[in-house]
């Protein structure tokens, strides 16, 4: 009676083992056991400006914002605020493309009658500038005869 219970039991220990293994494998998952992330939003950072040397300064903030995302801003929206102030909107995008530029090494010109093309040219600039190991950017603006401004943006080193 002895060896038949010891059979027995080594029978139901073995038992159970295959069934705890065979029920552990079929908890594991093929896929992933949590939600799946499907989008991710991008950082944004908002600015407040009075004029083209402020937005000009809000971009290149922007840029120093955006950089431990390893991106660069594009400016996603322009608006007022209730006391018509200017609001720009900015989100962290990965740079695909280097700058295109116009001028020399030592002044970059560009001409633009919105907003939009005066940061998207400051973008270009501060690539251009980074690329050349002189990451500090000044500009000067002025306004043309037909409306339109021309920003002309120099590099140095910090």
């Amino acid at each position: 009676m002895t060896i038949h219970f010891l059979k027995l039991r080594k029978a139901i220990i073995g038992t159970t083992m295959a069934l705890a293994a065979v029920m552990t494998a079929s908890c594991v998952s093929t896929g992933p056991s949590s939600p799946k992330q499907l989008e991710m939003t991008n950082p944004t950072v908002t600015y407040q400006y009075r004029n083209d040397d402020e937005l000009i300064q809000a971009n290149q903030r922007a840029v120093t914002f955006c950089e431990p995302h390893q991106s660069l801003p594009q400016a996603q929206s322009f608006s007022n605020d209730s006391d018509d102030r200017r609001i720009v909107v900015f989100e962290c995008v990965p740079s695909l493309q280097a700058a295109q530029t116009q001028g020399n090494d030592s002044s970059l010109r560009y001409n633009y009658r919105t907003d939009q093309q005066l940061l998207d040219a400051s973008r270009d600039t501060q690539v251009y500038c980074s690329n050349s190991g002189k990451p500090e950017m000044a500009s000067n603006i002025v306004t043309n005869s037909d409306g339109s401004k021309t920003v002309t943006f120099h590099c140095s080193p910090r």
